[in-house]
């Protein structure tokens, strides 16, 4: 589960340009706009991710317009900037008592954000995400300023691939039996539902059938109906990005995947590159996501996924331009 509050320390604040009443105060790789004096180097604060639905409660200095996510007033934490810095998330006080690294996400009722899902991807709910499965859901390197710095070290080789602004799907065969999922329940399949039709499409249960093992394959779901169709394209595509083996609790390495999909005749996420990581920092990494998608020239990309060549071990980084312009 996303840790979207947690304590952590402070580790650096510098003034912004003409500005006297805030500062830009960095915790691990996050710059977040606060007012001037509320934080101190090497001391911790409260922090609240981007996306987080914060309860009204908590900070009614948010909540302009009177809004609800999921019966909560409050507002959603987006990405901004003000005076020209880059400010995602929030910092309030530390509570008493509570420790650098601690998560007080449910103590809170923070919830994470999650856009209304049109009727055609609601579909009848057959159950909750299926717990033999990895959700899809990488960590963002903001949140990585330790591990990116053993990577880098280690030389590791990574696949570079675009992230696509779409709709998770997750096709599973296990134990026989075949099932198709959006990013948080498992769907009952019925003629009019999205995700059933691009698996049936796409050939998917006969894909996995062939394996004779229990996989699921994972891709994102674009086209009209779905986060506004950013890429233009006339009909729902699928682009896989993913092959979770469900017997050895991991994903198939990049080669394993293409091998895998060789064949099949299924659009495959955008692959940009394949590179290690020297020098890079967590300010190099989110620079290299703001561009143009590969699927459409005039639209901005979400952000970019990298992969261990050699490792189960992955994250995302997230175009700050993307977010600046999200509606």
């Amino acid at each position: 589960m996303r840790k979207l509050a947690t304590v952590r320390k402070v580790i650096d604040i510098a003034p912004i340009p003409g500005a006297d009443a805030i500062e830009c105060v960095t915790v691990d790789g996050w710059k977040v706009v606060s007012k001037k004096g509320e934080c101190q180097i090497g001391g911790n604060a409260l922090y609240l991710e981007v996306d987080s639905w914060v309860p009204e409660a908590l900070a009614p200095f948010l909540c302009k317009d009177k809004r609800e996510f999921n019966g909560v007033a409050g507002a959603r934490l987006r990405t901004i900037k003000l005076r020209g810095q880059i400010s995602q998330g929030l910092l309030l006080p530390a509570p008493d008592g509570a420790n650098d690294g601690d998560d007080l996400t449910d103590a809170l009722g923070i919830q994470k954000y999650e856009p209304p899902v049109p009727a055609e991807l609601q579909g009848i709910v057959k159950g909750p995400f299926p717990s033999f499965v990895r959700k899809t859901n990488q960590e963002r390197i903001q949140n990585l300023v330790d591990e990116l710095e053993e990577w880098v070290g280690a030389g590791l080789e990574w696949e570079v691939s675009e992230k696509l602004d779409g709709s998770s799907l997750t096709a599973y065969l296990f134990q026989g039996e075949f099932g198709v999922c959006s990013r948080n329940l498992d769907l009952l399949e019925t003629e009019g539902n999205s995700y059933w039709k691009a698996a049936r499409d796409h050939k998917l249960e006969a894909l996995l059938r062939a394996s004779g093992r229990n996989l699921a394959v994972q891709g994102e779901l674009i086209g009209p109906g779905v986060q506004g169709n950013p890429y233009g394209v006339g009909a729902p595509q699928l682009h896989v990005f993913d092959v979770y083996d469900i017997d050895s609790g991991r994903y198939l390495k990049p080669a394993e995947r293409m091998a895998f999909l060789d064949g099949a005749g299924i659009r495959h996420c955008p692959v940009l590159d394949s590179q290690n990581l020297a020098g890079a920092t967590v300010a190099s990494l989110l620079a290299s996501a703001e561009a143009k998608s590969a699927l459409n020239a005039s639209t901005e990309r979400e952000g970019l996924v990298f992969k261990c060549l050699g490792a189960d071990v992955s994250f995302k980084a997230i175009s700050n331009k993307f977010l600046l312009g999200e509606k």
